[in-house]
This record gives structure tokens, C-alpha cells and sequence, in this order.
């Protein structure tokens, strides 16, 4: 008897899904093992993050920190600069320094027209470096070669320099700025009858220059002259063009910014308060005794057993 044949079984198409459906839980379960890894303790953070602000706050004490308080990060809070408040002020507690004086645009815009007038008119002595114009905001610096103004050791001022003193002061003989001269020498010892040191010499030829300025017509309620020898050098004293460097004179044209903080204007103000604050006490009733002045003594040598008079001439 033959034997009966086994239906013929119809092929599946759809195993694919059996693998995909395994991959897909893996994929699941591998996500879930990520997650749980990369969560963040919040009660960890939150003592962690607390410490480290506490550590590097000096102003916070270090007070026991609370599991218990809700769970939220902390946030710092970072005070942003702006242009009127600097970095001192922010990080620091130390009172704030004033930073100096702050010219008027009134000022800059003068001191603009005085260093063009400057340089316009000694063009020519600008070109052969013997005079040179720096300017900001609060000043402008006319700085002139010493060889064109005066010979070795003198403070005579040459003939050649007539003209370009005479031209600086014809530009600022219009105008109402301080004037500031300043002398500076090389360190070359001088000693002499007349400039017993390079401070007498350099003084003396920032004088002559305030002299000539004066000739000139420029107000001399407006000029000053100082003398700086040879500690202020612009260049190495140890060879030849450096000494001729240092060997100049600068006339420093000053903005009113500058010319109101003077020392001396400054010290003027604090003796007037002084005297007016005297005379508030004077005019007071006191129980105290009257205070009798002192006159000063005379400790200058005498001459010949007899006192020295008290006037000088």
C-alpha cells in the first residue's frame, strides 16, 4: 500500500520579525542600562555643589547643608560690567581711586587747534628733528633740541633760537592754557661759579625760555619753569646721541582739567580753609587762655659782634 504524501508546507516569510523583535528588546534594555547609569543623585549634587559654593565663598559660613531641602541646583549670579563700573568695583571692597582728571571735550578740541597751529608753524624744524609735537587730551608737549638753543654749560639762549621760541609763543599767545617749561640736561657734572650743579643749569635755561615767552607778549601769571637736570632722560646717557637727546626743553601746554587739580591751586584751597576755620575759632567764645604768638628767631651768623638784620634784600 503506498504511502501518503505529507502536504507540502507553505514557507514563511514573516521569521524576520522574530530577529527584529530580539533586537529591538536588546536595544530597549540597553537604553534602560544607560539611563539608570547616567542619572544624577540629586541629593549627591546638591551637598557637592553646595560645598564647593561654600568653599570658595569667604563671605558664606560653612553651615551644615540639609538633605532635606528641596532639590534644586544652586545658581550663581555673576553682577555683569558696564562701562561705568569697573573691575575694582566689583571684585573688590577698597574704595575706588579716581582715576584722574577728565579733560572737557571743549578742552580736547582746544588742545586739538593748538597742536595743529604748532606743527603747521614749525614745519621746518620738525622736518630737521630738532623739535618735535606730542598731544592727548590733557596736554600738548613741544620738545625742543637744547643744541639749537643754547651752547655747553650756558643758559643763554643762542640767536638761532629767537624764531622758534618766537613762533611757539605767537600760537600761544592766543590762547589761555597753562604753560608748563621744563628743563633737562645730560649727566655731565657741571660745577661752576654760576651752576654750582645740572640742577641750577637746567632751571635756569627753562627760565630763560619763560623770559623770552614773556618778551613775547604771553602773560607770565600763565608760565612756569622747572628744572629736572638730569634725572628724567629720555635716552642712555652712556653714549653720545643719547646725552644729546636728554640735553632739551619741553613747553607743556596744559588743558584746564590739568591746570584745576595743581598742587599748588590745591594747597591754596586747603590754606584758605585753614584760615577761615582760624578765624571761626578766634571769633567764638573760649574759656581757654589766648594762645600768644611766637615770633620767629633769627639764627643767621653775625657780622663783625652785631646782629644780622632781620629783612633780606
Amino acid at each position: 500500500m503506498a504511502r501518503k504524501k505529507k502536504p507540502e508546507e507553505h514557507e514563511n516569510h514573516e521569521r524576520w520579525l522574530v530577529s527584529y523583535a530580539d533586537f529591538i528588546t536588546l536595544l530597549f534594555a540597553f537604553f534602560v542600562v544607560m539611563y539608570s547609569i547616567s542619572s544624577v543623585n540629586e541629593g549627591k549634587y546638591r551637598v557637592l555643589s553646595d560645598s564647593i559654593t561654600a568653599a570658595f565663598d569667604p563671605t558664606r559660613d560653612g553651615l551644615p547643608i540639609k538633605l532635606t531641602s528641596p532639590l534644586k541646583p544652586p545658581i550663581v549670579e555673576r553682577q555683569m560690567l558696564t562701562q561705568s563700573q569697573s573691575p575694582a568695583q566689583v571684585t573688590s571692597n577698597y574704595p575706588v581711586v579716581d582715576s584722574g582728571p577728565q579733560p572737557t571735550e571743549e578742552d580736547k578740541q582746544n588742545l586739538r587747534e593748538i597742536s595743529r597751529q604748532v606743527e603747521r608753524g614749525l614745519a621746518p624744524f620738525i622736518d630737521q628733528d630738532l623739535v618735535s609735537v606730542k598731544s592727548n587730551d590733557l596736554w600738548v608737549e613741544i620738545e625742543i633740541k637744547s643744541n639749537i638753543l643754547f651752547g655747553s654749560g650756558s643758559a643763554n639762549l643762542e640767536s638761532r633760537a629767537q624764531p622758534v621760541l618766537r613762533k611757539i609763543a605767537s600760537v600761544l599767545k592766543g590762547t589761555k592754557n597753562q604753560i608748563q617749561v621744563e628743563g633737562y640736561t645730560d649727566n655731565v657734572p657741571i660745577n661752576t661759579e654760576v651752576y654750582p650743579s645740572n640742577w641750577e643749569l637746567s632751571a635756569a635755561r627753562a627760565a630763560s625760555v619763560v623770559h623770552l615767552f614773556a618778551d613775547a607778549g604771553l602773560d607770565p601769571k600763565r608760565m612756569v619753569a622747572m628744572g629736572y637736570a638730569e634725572f628724567k632722560p629720555i635716552a642712555d646717557n652712556g653714549t653720545v646721541e643719547g646725552r644729546r637727546k636728554n640735553r632739551r626743553i619741553s613747553v607743556i601746554v596744559q588743558s584746564d582739567a590739568i591746570a584745576r587739580r595743581g598742587n599748588r591751586t590745591e594747597q591754596l584751597e586747603k590754606n584758605i580753609a585753614a584760615q577761615r576755620q582760624n578765624r571761626a575759632q578766634a571769633a567764638a567764645p573760649s574759656d581757654k587762655p589766648a594762645v600768644r604768638t611766637i615770633q620767629p628767631i633769627n639764627i643767621l651768623p653775625q657780622r663783625g659782634g652785631q646782629a644780622a638784620p632781620a629783612g633780606g634784600r
